[in-house]
């Protein structure tokens, strides 16, 4: 992974508030601290802390129809659309100028929200483009219109992007992934439980349903779903788990084009590339070798029928969301009912929004950070990751596993890792962008297009490190090894209901501090982010030795997670997992003693009966603050590199000395671990 991201669990859309200027004015007295009015007394921190911490919170939010889960992400989210919505709404009625970012938001959310517009259209958006699947005469003509495809935003067959050389951060090159699957990854396709046996059963079904709307009779509907079943079933089985995709060293196989020729008998990647507009590339970063090799020989062996049911259904898969309700309304019964368990579609505005943050965030942004997050704001956040960052230099400087001439390196790479707090120091030009009213799925097309070639057009072009891979609308974050930074949107920060002025430095720092700032800090130096140097390389700079000591007390964390059972027999998966695991008991130690130099720790008084430490960790626990549907549980645990939300908070708190010190944890609780098997890394 080229970014390690601080996921809110499960949140679909990129998404903000603001403890600067929040929407609610926090009052005075206990019904003002989220901490406190959040905690559920019944539990035993010992026990269940996470519960501790936001059971009676969650209690009292219950996961609405239209949501897979429920959390602190989705009330902040809630605050950040009432903001764009309003800015759109403006947009759509000003007499903007042609061209100009008020226009072009005016234009997507106006045609976004027709409805009607959107119903008498039905398929006709993409008609043209099922017209050129249809029209294929031969097998040889598939990797052409794959070509056509993919700046469209269509994922068939092949993963194709640009990015910086893990070995070489100076240069951006060409990579090939694995892709083309409609479930979420390939355990979906042969795991045989009966959670997943059903879905699998649930997505024939919906193939089917989806190829009767395009206007097929059933039999042939049926006789389509069950090619594109096939087809995908096959790329499957050559495609990698999920914890054997987070190796970069495996998924880091640079090859010529005539050797990526050979690996792929019968393609011409010279041609092919060409028809995708990549002109001049000599070499390519291919992930996964097996993929293609495997899909090359599908392009043999496979009639044109399977080819032409595949490319059509991941066509109208790609755009469902963009169509008539017909289309929306079955997209939605199999991705967010059968597999994240949502009772109900959520409301159109929402989902136009959603859709308007990927076409067009940064010209949101400039709106939003200069309404919404003010210079003061920014100074706090701008000192919160140096002392952080200090606190992370001190713990390196002690820790007992790692030897001298390493520390100095691993204290080179943490000096020269660059913050980016906020909002980036310049705006992608949208001027190339066509926004108009002719249609939703016309609009989301072209903007797929345009960033499809803003991403190809960084190809053989020096490196631009000040970019940013997110808005500032987004409540998440990321460290991104290549670039060797932190990347800290100005949502990334935010608490709903609450203006930064009155958060006390105790939820800040465990918030703030050690779930999002020190969780970030610890990704340069994780089991995957640590195999990268201080300019940004995929390099080896640690000794044999050290690297042991640390895979030792990495396995520790994996043997720990791996034991976490839930809804019956699924497990969380502590070798995928394991990046962000070491990150969040990282984050927390790192945080910890940042906080302890604050004002509010060295005076030591309670706040509602809590001392400044128990807060830190309440704090922490806030960014937590979720719970989610079992099928949306099930679907993480599957695909995600993250542990579900209960589990980030409970998990690393066994491992961490001064929570036990600070709730008084004892032998026999739930959460106690003897010394010998707590994880200590940081």
């Amino acid at each position: 992974m080229k970014k390690h991201l601080l996921l809110i669990p499960l949140l679909a859309a990129a998404v903000s508030g603001c403890p600067y200027n929040s929407l609610k004015t926090a009052d005075s007295g206990n019904k003002s601290d989220l901490l406190y009015t959040a905690l559920d007394t019944t539990v035993a921190p010992g026990d269940d802390f996470f519960s501790y911490a936001n059971g009676t919170w969650i209690k009292n939010n219950p996961i609405p129809a239209s949501e897979s889960n429920m959390g602190i992400g989705k009330k902040v989210q809630e605050e950040v659309y009432a903001r764009l919505r309003q800015t759109s709404m403006e947009a759509a009625k000003a007499n903007a100028a042609a061209g100009s970012n008020q226009q072009k938001i005016g234009d997507f959310w106006a045609v976004g929200l027709d409805s009607v517009k959107a119903d008498k259209l039905g398929a006709a958006p993409i008609k043209a483009e099922l017209d050129r699947i249809a029209a294929m005469k031969t097998v040889a003509e598939v990797p052409g219109v794959i070509a056509h495809e993919i700046p469209l935003g269509v994922r068939a067959l092949i993963g194709i992007g640009v990015s910086q050389d893990d070995k070489n951060s100076e240069k951006m090159v060409l990579t090939l992934r694995q892709s083309g699957l409609g479930l979420p990854n390939r355990d979906y396709y042969f795991n045989t439980d009966s959670r997943t046996a059903n879905i699998r059963a649930e997505y024939v079904k919906h193939v089917t349903n989806t190829f009767r709307l395009l206007g097929q009779d059933a039999t042939t509907a049926q006789a389509n779903a069950a090619r594109v079943m096939a087809l995908e079933t096959s790329l499957a089985k050559s495609s990698r788990k999920l914890e054997a995709l987070r190796d970069p060293y495996a998924n880091y196989n640079k090859m010529s084009i005539a050797q990526l020729n050979k690996l792929t008998p019968g393609l011409d990647w010279k041609n092919w590339l060409t028809q995708m507009e990549f002109t001049g590339v000599d070499t390519v970063i291919v992930g996964q070798p097996e993929f293609y090799q495997n899909a090359a020989q599908l392009l043999r062996t496979k009639p044109l029928d399977d080819w032409k049911a595949y490319l059509t259904w991941q066509l109208a898969r790609t755009f469902a969301p963009t169509l008539s309700s017909q289309f929306v309304d079955e997209n939605f019964r199999f991705y967010g009912t059968v597999l994240r368990g949502a009772k109900a579609i959520r409301p159109r505005w929402k989902r136009v929004l959603d859709m308007q943050e990927d076409a067009l965030g940064d010209a949101l942004g400039q709106l939003f950070v200069k309404e919404y997050f003010k210079p003061e704001t920014k100074a706090r956040y701008d000192t919160l990751v140096k002392n952080v960052v200090a606190s992370f230099a001190e713990h390196i400087q002690k820790v007992d596993w790692m030897s001298a001439p390493t520390k100095v390196v691993a204290l080179e790479k943490l000096r020269k890792i660059t913050p980016k707090v906020g909002y980036p120091s310049k705006w992608k030009d949208y001027s190339a962008l066509t926004i108009d009213r002719s249609s939703l799925a016309a609009n989301v097309m072209r903007a797929n297009q345009w960033q499809y070639r803003y991403e190809l057009n960084k190809l053989g072009k020096p490196v631009d490190r000040t970019e940013w891979g997110m808005t500032p609308q987004t409540y998440n974050a990321y460290y991104n090894p290549s670039n060797n930074e932190i990347v800290l949107p100005a949502a990334a920060f935010a608490v709903p209901g609450l203006l930064d002025a009155d958060a006390d430095d105790a939820l800040v720092y465990g918030y703030a501090g050690a779930s999002t700032i020190g969780h970030e800090l610890t990704h340069g130096f994780d089991d995957q982010g640590s195999q990268f140097d201080a300019k940004g390389n995929l390099h080896e700079w640690w000794s044999k030795e050290d690297r042991q000591r640390f895979n030792q007390r990495v396995a520790g964390i994996v043997k720990q997670f791996n034991g976490y059972t839930l809804l019956d027999s699924l497990h969380i998966n502590g070798e995928a997992t394991a990046g962000e695991n070491i990150a969040d008991l990282g984050g927390i130690v790192i945080g910890l003693d940042a906080f302890k130099k604050t004002k509010q720790y060295k005076e030591g008084k309670k706040i509602n009966g809590l001392t400044p430490v128990q807060r830190y960790f309440l704090g922490y626990a806030l960014g937590w603050q979720n719970h989610t549907r079992d099928e949306s549980l099930a679907n993480q645990l599957l695909t995600d590199v993250h542990s579900p939300a209960q589990y980030r908070v409970n998990g690393p708190m066994a491992d961490v000395p001064a929570f036990y010190e600070a709730f008084g944890i004892k032998p026999g609780q739930k959460l106690y671990r003897p010394d010998s098997t707590r994880v200590i890394i940081w």
